[in-house]
């Protein structure tokens, strides 16, 4: 299965991606942004080709008792709906098992009608035992143990994967230190030179806090990994007393990034001696903007999707053309929650939107900081909000967060 551009094509290798939700593999913005960036790729004509996790039983559902706290329930689905399984599979050594891992495949398509293609990895496969068919079941497993295998399977797995379909692979591009044992299997197929690893491989850094960071002891590395490279290896490129997957990754790209000129400051607080750029994260104007404002743009701004900075010409848009597209776009909301949720929002009134994963550092309560102040601006029913978002199954910090806004909400 010959797939290779000429040159070679750039392999974006990341824990999750936000397609659609009847394909629930993403659990927030890192997901979503893996999708918005297979798109560009495609509207772009790039040599592109991304590669993930299949996670049959998703991230789960969010399900909010009455007092807002937050339960949650498997997400399953069935990929033959969706994707189309592949007739290759490759092996992947763990705990000294071979494990075996098949693959899925779908065509991101953007507006243009180019595709690029994106891989699921999956070890549901006959001949593994159960505990090696789950490995690739459920994203951001709470276990250590499943954890450092699903990132084996989807870094050392991919590259293997890729081979096998027939890629010729000119960039790796890492997202997140999830997908750092990429360079691992580099490592080993060019038999332990880093430089060749690094110019092969580029890395970005998504979220700029120490607990976000994959942290293994390593000696669970040396049951699940079995030698794969050296332990002193590892230990030189990703920490001497445990395996930092943001470490490893750094170490082994000839290119790093962080995703604002803001977060690449703080990547270099927590990691002084790299030098990691500052790209800003884009959107895909097609999966942002609302239709009738898409409708607008396309009138008064030809090729605003293609070059942002056309959208600078704004004020040649007349503005009750603006507002009425901006009306219906809050309509739409309006009507999608009233069905979704049973309530009664109306449209002549204020609304505010708040919709992001539930964690601490995001802030779901500050809007709640001075009640009294809100009751002023909002009372006699001037003032609606819609909130959305759910935490971690163990980010007990965030499902307080939501716990805290239900109780403002009853106050207000």
């Amino acid at each position: 299965m010959q797939t290779s551009a000429s040159n070679g094509v750039i392999a974006y290798f990341v824990m999750e991606v936000g397609l659609f939700s009847s394909i629930p593999t993403y659990s927030g913005g890192l997901g979503i942004l893996a999708a918005d960036t297979l798109r560009a790729a495609s509207d772009l004509n790039l040599p592109f080709v991304g590669v993930t996790l299949l996670h049959r039983r998703g991230y789960y559902k969010q399900v909010l008792t009455p007092d807002g706290r937050q339960m949650e329930e498997l997400d399953d689905w069935n990929p033959s709906e969706h994707l189309t399984r592949l007739p290759v599979e490759v092996a992947v050594e763990l705990e000294g098992r071979s494990v075996k891992v098949g693959a899925w495949r779908t065509e991101v398509k953007g507006v243009d009608g180019c595709s690029v293609p994106l891989i699921f990895l999956d070890t549901n496969l006959n001949g593994n035992v159960p505990e090696d068919s789950e490995i690739t079941s459920l994203l951001y497993v709470d276990d250590k143990v499943c954890r450092l295998k699903q990132e084996a399977v989807l870094g050392i797995g991919g590259v293997r994967m890729l081979d096998a379909l027939g890629y010729t692979v000119k960039k790796y591009h890492m997202n997140e230190g999830h997908t750092s044992l990429v360079a691992v299997e580099l490592l080993r197929r060019y038999e332990m030179v880093e430089e060749e690893v690094k110019r092969k491989c580029v890395f970005t850094t998504h979220t700029p806090v120490h607990s976000a960071n994959d942290i293994y002891p390593y000696h669970l590395v040396n049951q699940i990994l079995d030698g794969i490279v050296p332990e002193d290896v590892l230990r030189k490129f990703g920490g001497h007393d445990a395996l930092n997957m943001t470490l490893l990754g750094l170490n082994l790209s000839g290119f790093a990034n962080g995703v604002s000129k803001r977060h690449a400051e703080v990547a270099k607080q927590l990691y002084p001696s790299h030098d990691i750029k500052a790209i800003t994260n884009g959107v895909y104007p097609y999966s942002w903007v609302c239709r009738s404002l898409r409708e607008v743009y396309d009138n008064y701004l030809p090729g605003w999707s293609k070059e942002p900075e056309i959208l600078s010409r704004a004020d040649l848009i007349p503005d009750d053309e603006l507002w009425q597209a901006h009306l219906e776009a809050k309509r739409d909301l309006i009507d999608y929650v009233n069905q979704r949720a049973s309530t009664d929002l109306s449209y002549e009134v204020l609304t505010i939107g708040f919709a992001r994963r539930a964690t601490g550092y995001k802030r779901h309560t500050l809007i709640f900081s001075d009640l009294g102040r809100l009751k002023k601006i909002g009372g006699g029913g001037r003032l609606q909000i819609v909130m959305a978002g759910k935490a971690h199954r163990n980010d007990i910090q965030g499902k307080e967060m939501i716990e805290a806004a239900h109780r403002c909400i009853k106050e207000l």
